[in-house]
């Protein structure tokens, strides 16, 4: 198939923030701090999003509630972040990624407080709605990171930031089993809390405004139809199972938000300053990097939703292994670990061969990862081992997906363009919890006297998410090609021509 080139990208114009007078974009007490203190923030951001997967056995017990009740406390967070994320980098392409960065950890740290204060599942669910609009952290860091650091710098440094979703998660979920196991359940909410202040203080401390503004208004009305597509959508996603796929409920919600979408989207292309300018994210760079997103996601978090559960299996079963829930933690951390030692190998894949092959290899290591999986499902060490090869794929295409969204759009919308991305990948969350559910509920049998889900029902999951890394990996192949590299072997990517100073 013929390459196709890229649409031409305009190029952005810097505007002054208020500061002091002269003084330059970065500036600051310790300007190579930044990519470390957003990268800590991005980690504290997806430590939150698994914080309470331990407890949620036990919640009910707490709290005197349902597990139905109790499940809202993953998917309200879930919810939140895929509404904010893209409406937050929105606004900090328009009023200052800096400024947004700090009122979205200060929602994190009040959240924090509301869920260390009370055992009322009612005020639990609002405080982990407020956690959740925290999502939104990683992909502000990453404009900044493009406003802020010079282009040889930038694609290691957006290779860290983005890998935060997976290195958070997979260390928050063994530190958050060992202080369910041996300590009163609300520390594990002050100490996030404390996390979030600190994370407030060092951004305060070392991170610049930047200099550059998306004119206009903002898309009041387009933000609520979005919320509405999306609140629609993901609620019939991960309640489907529940209500039945055909139940009323179901059937309305994705009827209702196909419609709102229809009209969301007709307004939008018809309004001066769009919530999402479809027609930059129509072009087939931008469309094809979030459909590979998408399809990222979904195999990614099979992974950390069926590992831990599957070593918890009693032995009975004849496949389980009666792991505790911390050595359950504790099998994706070595993934973790994996994660952070590749993002600066796979930021040098994407310098040295273009992001376009790198996210092409990623999807590949995955689709083997699971295919390890699938023949040694029943040694803990090998489980690890297969758990660990899929974290080292996605930490190369958590890396991959943001340098090829930077480099199809105009530099003004860089916040807003990797939240929609970073929203994609939420969605193919959602649905990879869905099926996951779907699958283990419907594929089981009896033993000991319960219903327990088959080993048939964790390889059929394996092979349902190769198939979703495959699926990435013939998406990514129509990808247009990259342009040509700059001077330092680094992708080009659009910067402005100077930085403007901040003026008085």
């Amino acid at each position: 198939m013929p390459a196709v080139p890229p649409d031409p990208i305009p190029e952005a114009v810097p505007v002054a923030v208020p500061g002091p007078a002269g003084a330059p974009a970065a500036a600051g007490p310790a300007p190579r701090l930044i990519v470390p203190v957003l990268a800590f923030c991005g980690a504290v951001v997806a430590v939150m999003q698994t914080l309470v997967v331990p407890l949620l056995p036990h919640v009910p017990r707490l709290t005197g509630s349902t597990p139905g009740a109790a499940g809202w406390l993953v998917t309200i967070t879930l919810l939140t972040g895929a509404v904010f994320t893209p409406v937050l980098g929105r606004a900090g392409d328009m009023y200052g990624k800096r400024r947004v960065l700090l009122a979205s950890l200060g929602v994190l740290t009040a959240g924090s407080v509301l869920c260390a204060v009370t055992s009322d599942i009612g005020v639990l669910i609002a405080g982990r709605a407020l956690q959740g609009a925290a999502l939104a952290v990683i992909p502000l860091g990453i404009s900044i990171i493009r406003d802020e650091l010079p282009p040889e710098r930038i694609l290691p440094s957006i290779a860290l930031m983005s890998s935060t979703l997976g290195i958070g998660a997979a260390i928050g979920l063994p530190v958050a089993a060992v202080v369910v196991e041996n300590f009163d359940w609300h520390t594990m909410f002050w100490a996030s809390a404390a996390l979030g202040a600190l994370d407030l203080v060092l951004v305060l401390w070392i991170v610049p405004e930047s200099p550059l503004r998306t004119p206009g208004r903002f898309d009041v009305l387009g933000t609520l139809g979005l919320a509405a597509t999306l609140v629609g959508l993901l609620l019939a996603i991960t309640q489907g199972a529940d209500w039945g796929w055909t139940s009323a409920r179901t059937l309305g919600l994705l009827g209702g938000s196909l419609l709102i979408a229809l009209l969301w989207g007709r307004y939008e292309l018809r309004t001066a300053s769009p919530m999402v300018d479809l027609r930059v994210s129509a072009r087939p760079a931008v469309l094809l990097t979030n459909i590979a997103g998408l399809l990222i996601g979904f195999a990614f978090y099979a992974n950390s939703l069926v590992t831990a559960q599957m070593v918890q299996e009693p032995t009975s079963t004849g496949y389980g292994l009666g792991a505790s829930i911390v050595v359950s933690g504790l099998c994706l951390l070595p993934g973790g670990l994996s994660m952070v030692a590749l993002s600066p190998v796979s930021a040098r894949l994407s310098a040295a061969y273009g992001p376009r092959t790198a996210l092409a290899l990623a999807a590949a290591v995955m689709a083997l990862g699971y295919v390890v999986r699938f023949f040694t499902s029943h040694s803990l060490w090998l489980i690890v081992a297969g758990a660990t090869v899929v974290s080292s794929g996605t930490a190369i295409a958590y890396s991959a997906l943001p340098a090829l969204v930077m480099r199809a759009v105009p530099v003004t919308e860089t916040g807003a363009a990797n939240g929609l991305n970073t929203l994609m990948r939420s969605v193919g969350q959602a649905c990879c919890s869905a099926v996951v559910a779907a699958v283990l509920a419907h594929v089981t049998f009896t033993v000991g006297g319960r219903s327990a889900p088959t080993l048939h029902a964790y390889l059929l999951i394996f092979l349902i998410a190769a198939g979703a890394a495959l699926a990435a990996l013939v998406v990514t192949l129509f990808l247009p090609t990259a342009r040509p590299a700059g001077p330092a072997g680094t992708v080009a990517m659009t910067k402005p021509p100077c930085a403007a100073p901040e003026t008085a």
